[in-house]
Formats: C-alpha cells, structure tokens, sequence
C-alpha cells in the first residue's frame, strides 16, 4: 500500500504519528500547500514517509502527485470545501480514495429550514458507478463523527438489535483550553460550516428533511466522568450515510456545542463573518471567514494548553434480539493527558485521526474490501473495532 496522505495540519499530522507505528504501508507521502508543514509532520519518521508540496484545489495536481509516487490510496485530510478535487485526482489516476468529511451542502433556495437542497456527499454519490465500474473505491467519512460512529452503527444493527427505532450520534466533552476566552478544538472553518448550516434528520417514510440550526436541545450523558452535556442538531455525514446501509426509523446528530460557543457562532454568521465569498478589504480580496481561522490560534498547537476529555459516540433505542426494548451508547474516549503523553497530538485531532489508519490496515491486510462510494456502515464493524482495540485505543459501550 502506497498512501496519499493530503494535509499535514492538526489531523494529518497525528495521522502521521499513529501510522508510522504500523507495518501495515509502504509509503506514505504526506503533502501539503505549505512544503515547511509537511515536512515538519514527517521529520524524525522512518524512510517510509516523504514530504511533498501540493494544491489541493487542483484534481490536475492530485493525480500527477499519485503518478509520481505510485499511490495506490489518496488519505484526505483537509477542509471538505477539498474534497471534490482530491476525490476527482484520485479516480484520474487510478487510486482509492478515502475521507474524514464529505462534499459539501448547499441549503434549500426557498425552504432551508424544512426541505434539503443540495446534501452532503451528493456530488461523490452522484458519481458512485463509475467508481465502481472501474474496479475502485472511495470510503468516505472515516474519521471519528463521521466514522466511527457509523460503524458503530451497523455493529447495533448487527449484534445487538432486531429493530432500531432511532440511531443518534451524539458528540460531547470537557475540555478545556487555558488562557484562551475562545478557542475550538477543531478546525473553525469546518466547525462553521456544519453548525450554521441547516441540520438534517432521517425518518422513515419521510427521508430526509431539515430543521433550524442548534434545534431540539437535550441533556446527554457521556461516560467516563464528563457528565451531562446539552446537545443539539448539527448538519452531519452520517445521517446522511446511516440511513443507506442500515434500517432505521429515525437518525440524527447532536453535538455538544455550549451556549457560549453556539452565541459566538451565531454573531458571527450576524457580521457576515462565516461567508466564504471574498470581500474587498483594503484592495485585497479576502474570504471572511478564512480571516477568522486565521484570528484563532491553530487547533493542532492548543494539546499543552487543553485540560480533559472528549466522547464520540452513537445511541441506539429499539428492540433487542430478545424482543425486549433495549438502549445502548456505543462509544470512544479520548483523555488529552493521554493523547498528548502517547502521541503529541491533543485528543480532538488524535481521534479523528486514529480511525482512517485503522480503515486504511483493514483495507491493506483485505479484511475490509469494496468498489463504489461507500460510507463505513457499508463494511463489516468487527474487524474494525477489534483492531481499534489493538491500536490501544478500546471503545465501550452502555446501557441505558
């Protein structure tokens, strides 16, 4: 295997560090827009890893870059607004792909807040045959959420549910980040798009339809002494992706976002700061919210500064193979003390990047396999979580 890895930033960058444990790749090219980041992800690795710079923007470029290096799968790990270059580089030149986020939404015209427009992943579904024609395959959403929340999924659907009412991925967390008022986890431009976009919701018989942002607000619990964290609707991978593979009556996504983040979201979106138009500045063209992103300090640098833990995970209700009702929470934990000690990555950007390694092994070793667009519930969930377990990074599981 000769992996592609695009974006040497947060995630990326722990990509590196989780994969250059494993024997599993012969190659690993991590490239970026910026040569000095990449090379800094790959120095002190062993001779598998190379840097190389990179548009990202460009399919021309993706496809010339796995040429020259022989790659036989394109690891994407960069902002979504991304992926359909990558996406388009990888089938030109013959590559698998894989994601941690899909194409990009654009809202309803006249009804966003109740019918969906163009939806996330639409533009690589649209495209799904030809990838499988040619004997290729792209598995997206194989981060954490999307991800590994989506094969959490299917392993209900298959071990321990005979009906599912609803699927909820739910996401929440302690963390702190000392001598910052405000400073995310994660990635502010892709933190944006999904929060002030209008969240979808699955239901059967309905499909999928939309609601007004931070909607339907409800106490969650998370394990492992982070406690109860309040949640609400955010536009997600996997209600657009749950729903292909697996049967259920409804499917959402919450997040527990804070009335302190969800306040600054929306003043931004007020000032026209979340707009990813150029405006002219000074005779300058400048998108604004990339001048926001630029304003926070890079999440990938905030590990030294962060205090607790992070919780990504999917609630199951229905009925359980021994026809009784049943609720679980399927789930994965992350403490930044951990993370930081193990990997030098903080805990956010470590989990996500952790499942795209063990998907990428999976696919390596044979034990995953598939042509087409395909999201992780596509796949079988055991291999998956055992070898996640193997990583030593074990996942867990409630009842509720």
């Amino acid at each position: 295997m000769r992996v592609l890895l695009v974006g040497a930033g947060g995630v990326g960058a722990a990509v590196v560090a989780i994969a250059a444990r494993r024997a599993f790749f012969e190659t690993m090219v991590v490239a970026d827009y910026d040569p000095a980041r990449a090379a800094r992800a790959v120095a002190g690795r062993d001779a598998r890893f190379a840097a190389a710079t990179l548009d990202a923007g460009s399919a021309e470029a993706v496809a010339a870059a796995c040429r020259e290096h022989r790659i036989t799968h394109v690891l994407n790990a960069v902002d979504p607004r991304f992926v359909m270059p990558i996406f388009e580089g990888a089938y030109a030149a013959g590559a698998d792909y894989l994601d941690m986020a899909m194409s990009l939404s654009k809202p309803h015209p006249t009804r966003p807040y109740r019918e969906t427009g163009v939806k996330l992943g639409d533009e690589q579904f649209a495209v799904a045959q030809r990838w499988a024609d040619a004997g290729r395959l792209a598995l997206c959403g194989i981060g954490v959420e999307p991800g590994l929340s989506d094969v959490f999924a299917r392993y209900a659907a298959d071990e321990l549910f005979a009906e599912i009412d609803e699927i909820g991925v739910r996401d929440g967390a302690n963390l702190t980040v000392d001598g910052y008022a405000f400073a995310p986890s994660f990635s502010i431009w892709t933190t944006i798009e999904e929060c002030l976009n209008p969240p979808v919701i699955w239901e059967d018989g309905r499909g999928w339809f939309t609601t007004e942002p931070f909607s339907e607000p409800e106490v969650f619990h998370f394990p492992a002494g982070i406690g109860p964290v309040e949640c609400v609707n955010v536009e997600h991978e996997e209600v657009l992706l749950i729903p292909r593979w697996v049967p259920a009556k409804r499917v959402t996504f919450k997040y527990g976002l804070g009335d302190e983040f969800i306040e600054v979201l929306k003043t931004l979106h007020k000032l026209g700061l979340s707009a990813t138009s150029p405006v002219q500045v000074g005779g300058v063209s400048v998108s604004p919210r990339d001048v926001v992103a630029a304003c926070l300090p890079d999440p990938a640098t905030l590990g030294d500064r962060m205090r607790g833990k992070t919780c990504a995970g999917t609630w199951v209700r229905g009925t359980g193979l021994d026809g009784r009702p049943r609720e679980v929470y399927l789930y994965h934990v992350v403490d930044n003390e951990w993370s930081m000690r193990e990997y030098g990555h903080q805990a956010v950007v470590w989990q996500t990047a952790i499942n795209p390694v063990v998907a990428l092994e999976l696919l390596a070793g044979g034990a995953w396999s598939g042509v087409g667009v395909l999201g992780p519930e596509a796949l079988a969930p055991k291999p998956f979580l055992d070898l996640l377990t193997d990583y030593g990074s074990p996942w867990g599981m409630e009842e509720r």
